[in-house]
């Protein structure tokens, strides 16, 4: 090897009985850590949050940008969502302003809530899942969720039912898009008997509904890389047992990596709930600039 390599036998041995340098050694570390977070969580760790995680659960303070160089050493990167854009038009029988104007900060727990409803395929099947969820944009925890192989009205009345139960006297602002569900005079009953504001995202302007559509992205993304999903009951099991990982074990950057349910929780116990701003992100400030009205 070292005739081939043409370096002396010498010099080679003399490397192998170096005393390892302790940087070198905090990378070996720091490497075996990220193959290990890498294999836990089935890829879905980019630089970014490997770097959060490794540091919160271990107590550490590595740096992105050291991080981001061993995994680039070792090949190891997040997935690469596929973005599919579908439109559907419907005719509203009420439609309500966007009140909400792109204003996704919340300095409490039912100030805020927003929700949609989304499709998984399920394998092998010509059928397909349908989710419905309300999320709260202070701790960004599903507040209520329910799986239904029928997108209909019974779908999202019976997620608001669940929600409404599990947070009573809650008078959040809510807000969606314009789906037949949100805009039946049914639900808008169940809105104004329960004195619920409504809000609705413009037409052909999903970033009104922004924190729902990235949800969707995280769960699409996160779920099938998690989950060995074959039937339906199969895509059943992920889906609920995703949503139960999202808020009660998957820590977030913004909440200083604490979990939607401890941010929660910990609002529930106080009378002056931490604040939590929603950091700035120049990418899209500019392009919300350039394409956003």
């Amino acid at each position: 090897m070292c005739k081939q390599l043409e370096v002396s036998r010498a010099a080679y041995y003399k490397w192998l009985h170096r005393k390892i340098p302790k940087q070198e050694q905090e990378n070996m570390e720091l490497a075996e850590l990220i193959k290990e977070y890498d294999e836990r969580f089935n890829h879905i760790l980019g630089y970014r949050r490997m770097t959060s995680w490794i540091n919160h659960f271990n107590h550490t303070n590595y740096s992105k940008k050291r991080v981001h160089r061993i995994m680039k050493k070792l090949g190891i990167h997040s997935v690469i969502r596929k973005k599919k854009k579908k439109y559907a038009s419907s005719t509203p029988e009420t439609m309500a302003e966007n009140k909400l104007n792109r204003d996704f900060y919340a300095a409490a727990p039912n100030e805020k809530w927003v929700t949609d409803v989304t499709e998984f395929k399920i394998p092998g099947d010509t059928k397909k899942l349908y989710l419905s969820v309300i999320l709260d944009l202070y701790d960004r925890y599903p507040v209520g969720y329910v799986i239904s192989t029928r997108n209909d009205n019974r779908l999202v009345f019976k997620t608001f039912d669940k929600a409404i139960t599990a947070n009573l006297g809650a008078k959040p602002l809510f807000h969606s898009d314009r789906g037949f569900q949100y805009t039946s005079k049914v639900f808008q009953k169940k809105l104004k008997d329960h004195q619920i504001m409504q809000s609705m995202s413009r037409v052909g302007h999903c970033i009104d509904n922004g924190p729902t559509e990235g949800f969707w992205g995280i769960i699409k993304t996160e779920m099938y890389q998690l989950y060995k999903i074959t039937d339906e009951a199969s895509l059943r099991f992920a889906i609920n047992d995703y949503l139960r990982f999202y808020s009660e074990e998957r820590p977030q950057d913004r909440y200083h990596c604490k979990t939607p349910l401890e941010v929660r929780n910990e609002a529930f116990s106080t009378d002056c709930p931490t604040e939590y701003a929603i950091p700035r992100n120049k990418r899209i400030e500019k392009y919300k600039e350039k394409w956003c009205a």
